[in-house]
């Protein structure tokens, strides 16, 4: 062989090397942009999980802000006004446990074990009330408030609002027993010219006992009607249901609105004034405002507690891209909205799970659940799948009830697997990534879902997973909608 085929024959093997060198580079590469750009992912900046320390102003689609419309801001954030009554931060721990407390609340509100009873919460004579109070903030775990005004003059309050609640009620003065520390200035029903109580007698008072779990009480002098609500901690609102003017905004107000004026409160911290309930019970504000708003309302939880999102009443002008699923007629609790999951997807996996799973014990929408409970069964598959999907990242330790958290304290973007919610009807729901991460630190990401004790246990879609989606209760209507980017 010549010396320039030798030559040539090394040159050869040096350029099939090196082309088989970059064949595998390239293939690697590849890969890793299929996985960047497939339609099973999401690719997110890690700064947009974290909250800023400034107050973001509201970010709404433009044409489905409804004139009907109040601010909903995160109680732990910049925006609240709230945290001037704090004396520090309150830790994730806390806000999780707080909310494990309230998923055993609402399992043994809808199997109908009552918390307490009329004697215990002293219902016979307000004058005689006297409660022990553990210390929790059960409805507090939502963590989102508006302000509303009460009374004539009117005056503003922060009330905690609850799709899983029916009374609306805030606390007021002379605080006969009891009153919490609270933000707001106590509204004295002394001052308004609106205000009236509701006597025993009237057929208004008996409603009292489907909507708090507790028999009405008889002021022993004024003969005016007592209630007693307790939330499962031992936490608790007594005092007189009373008629009042409540104003929405400027332009909308309520007159005879029903609520309660706690007059015994206790356990109940946070700084908020009391809580505005969205049940579906005829005493909630949804049923009260029906010849007024339609029993239509809407909302939007923002992505970070730095940012402002909104509560709405009534039809919303442009809401094409909506998709709608009916309640369900499986859970069992009269006050909450049904769902009915027929199957989730991670990435492009769809979890091996049937929809008879989520139905036997029935599902339900609430906001003021933070963390989405699932049946052990399918959380066991959930967890599986994104932990496959998450393998690039070094996990960190567990966050309370939250077993699945990475620390990427060293990356500026992370890409993780998409999970969608599917729905009786058709409706699907794709989470965005404020609402498949639950973020302590850039070192404790967690994955924001948690199992139930048992599948039998109610399946709870809660406000983490619910956050930017426009969420649409059309309770005449019968379905519940969601809709992608509703705010930021």
């Amino acid at each position: 062989m010549s010396y320039l085929s030798l030559a040539t024959s090394s040159l050869l093997c040096v350029l099939l090397f090196f082309l088989c060198s970059l064949e595998k580079g390239f293939a690697l590469q590849r890969s890793n942009k299929d996985i960047d750009d497939d339609h099973s992912h999401h690719h997110v900046r890690l700064s947009s999980l974290l909250p800023s320390p400034t107050c973001s102003s509201s970010s709404v689609k433009g044409s489905n802000k409804m004139k009907t419309t109040l601010d909903v801001v995160h109680k732990h954030g910049p925006c609240s006004k709230l945290n001037k009554a704090k004396k520090g931060p309150t830790s994730h721990s806390e806000i999780l446990n707080v909310d494990e407390e309230r998923v055993k609340y609402i399992n043994s509100k809808i199997s109908k074990n009552k918390l307490g009873h009329d004697d215990e919460l002293g219902l016979k004579q307000l004058d005689s009330a006297t409660l022990p109070a553990k210390s929790g903030s059960l409805i507090g775990s939502g963590n989102y408030f508006v302000v509303v005004g009460l009374g004539t003059p009117k005056k503003d309050l922060s009330l905690l609002f609850d799709t899983g609640s029916d009374l609306t009620w805030t606390q007021c003065e002379p605080c006969a027993k009891s009153c919490y520390k609270q933000q707001d200035d106590i509204f004295d029903p002394s001052k308004s010219s609106t205000y009236s109580n509701i006597t025993c007698t009237s057929s208004l008072c008996t409603q009292l006992s489907t909507a708090t779990g507790n028999d009405p009480g008889c002021a022993s002098t004024s003969k005016a009607c007592v209630y007693g609500i307790q939330y499962g901690d031992s936490s608790f609102s007594v005092g007189f249901f009373s008629h009042e003017r409540l104003t929405v905004t400027d332009t909308d107000y309520v007159d005879g609105f029903l609520f309660g004026c706690g007059q015994n409160n206790q356990g109940l911290f946070g700084g908020s004034a009391g809580l505005l309930g969205l049940g579906r019970h005829p005493i909630s504000f949804v049923q009260q405002t029906a010849a007024k708003y339609h029993k239509i309302f809407s909302y939007c939880l923002p992505s970070t507690a730095s940012n402002v999102g909104y509560l709405a009443f009534g039809a919303s002008r442009a809401s094409s891209y909506v998709k709608y699923t009916p309640f369900s007629t499986n859970s069992a609790g009269a006050s909450f909205y049904g769902l009915d999951i027929t199957g989730i997807t991670v990435g492009d996996t769809k979890l091996p799970v049937s929809s008879s799973t989520f139905s036997t014990g029935g599902a339900i929408i609430d906001s003021g659940t933070v963390i989405t409970r699932l049946p052990p069964t399918a959380y066991t598959a959930l967890r599986s799948a994104f932990r496959q999907g998450m393998a690039r990242y070094p996990m960190a330790s567990s966050l309370s009830i939250l077993d699945t958290c990475y620390d990427l304290s060293a990356y500026k973007t992370v890409i993780f697997p998409k999970i969608v919610f599917e729905f009786a009807g058709g409706a699907t729901v794709d989470l965005a990534a404020a609402g498949t991460f639950y973020v302590a630190s850039v070192k404790q990401v967690c994955l924001g879902f948690a199992p139930n004790g048992d599948d039998s246990d109610v399946t709870i879609f809660g406000n983490v997973q619910q956050k930017t989606l426009q969420v649409v209760y059309d309770v005449n209507g019968g379905k519940v909608g969601f809709g992608a980017g509703g705010c930021k």
